[in-house]
């Protein structure tokens, strides 16, 4: 975890079940939780990337004045840079995580999207040697 919180960079994500996203980042994708708040919120850190995880009853979950409700999903996501994407693609597959698609090849290197438990996406990309 990173001592200095004003180096942390701050994404939300809203979920459906905060324990079950919890389980999900911290078993498959090496995040380490700072905190934990069942069932309204979570937060967990990789690196300098802190994700909260805010469930239904937070207060990120709340409807808004105009009565529209926060919900997860979307295509903004997380970018988590891997060394061997076919190595962590089948890792996670086997593990029964969801995929959007297959690899993908770009100018700059690799990726595939794949979903959280809530269907938030979060893109893995090996970058090109």
């Amino acid at each position: 975890m990173t001592a200095d919180p004003d180096a942390l960079v701050s994404v939300r994500y809203l979920v459906d079940d905060v324990d079950a996203a919890l389980a999900f980042y911290t078993g498959h994708l090496g995040f380490e939780v700072r905190t934990h708040f069942p069932p309204a919120f979570a937060d967990v850190t990789r690196g300098n990337l802190r994700l909260l995880l805010s469930g239904p009853t937070s207060s990120a979950g709340r409807a808004l004045p105009g009565g529209a409700q926060p919900a997860p999903g979307g295509w903004n996501r997380i970018h988590l840079i891997v060394e061997d994407i076919d190595a962590e693609v089948a890792r996670l597959r086997s593990a029964g995580v969801a995929f959007r698609s297959e690899v993908i090849s770009g100018p700059g290197g690799r990726q595939i999207v794949l979903d959280d438990p809530a269907g938030n996406p979060v893109e893995l990309f090996q970058p090109r040697s």
